[in-house]
């Protein structure tokens, strides 16, 4: 026991991933003939949590380019569109007490899945999808155990021997050295001639 240590650090203690789908009914000044473009911008949110919940609040643009008066006119539609999100939280140990962080990560920012007219043919319907993933961050211990300092792991290696080194060489040389008598005896056979 007296080589155990435990250390208090941060670290991810909760998290908690949302998908949503829904729609939203749009009413533009002009009756529409139909819809050109569809996109979603403007994305902010703030979160906070709430026991073993995450409270994501937010807000995204919508505008919508259509045609109307009988296609022969077109307009950019606008509008401003606040949501409230509840996230909740999965723990791998117990709820830690004390100051804890929360963040949010976008997974799929709003985005347009269909845009279509209403059947009055006065309004937008649309529909939007989006994904966040909560992560709570707050101390947690960790348990690790100590070595003395002179401590060093076992290593696995073999170890080289040097006698086949030497025999190697030994064979290099001979085979070098009655190479370079060939050579000479070649010449002296030349030379004879």
């Amino acid at each position: 026991m007296k080589q155990l240590r435990h250390i208090v650090t941060k670290a991810v203690v909760a998290k908690g991933k949302k998908r949503t789908e829904c729609s939203e009914t749009l009413r533009p000044p002009n009756s529409p003939s139909s819809i050109l473009g569809c996109w979603v911008i403007n994305h902010t949110y703030q979160a906070k949590k709430n026991g073993k919940f995450v409270e994501v609040t937010g807000k995204y643009e919508i505008n919508v380019w259509y045609a109307y008066n009988n296609h022969s006119k077109t307009a950019v539609f606008s509008e401003s569109i606040p949501y409230r999100e509840r996230i909740k939280l999965h723990y791998r140990d117990d709820e830690p007490t004390g100051k804890e962080e929360v963040h949010i990560r976008v997974i799929q920012h709003p985005n347009c899945v269909e845009a279509v007219i209403s059947p009055d043919g006065e309004h937008f319907i649309i529909t939007i999808e989006r994904e966040l993933l909560a992560e709570v961050v707050g101390e947690t211990t960790i348990c690790i155990n100590v070595h003395p300092i002179e401590f060093e792991e076992e290593w696995d290696f073999v170890d080289e021997s040097s006698s086949s080194s030497s025999s190697s060489s030994e064979r290099s040389s001979s085979s070098s050295s009655s190479s370079s008598s060939d050579v000479s005896s070649l010449e002296s056979s030349s030379f004879h001639k």
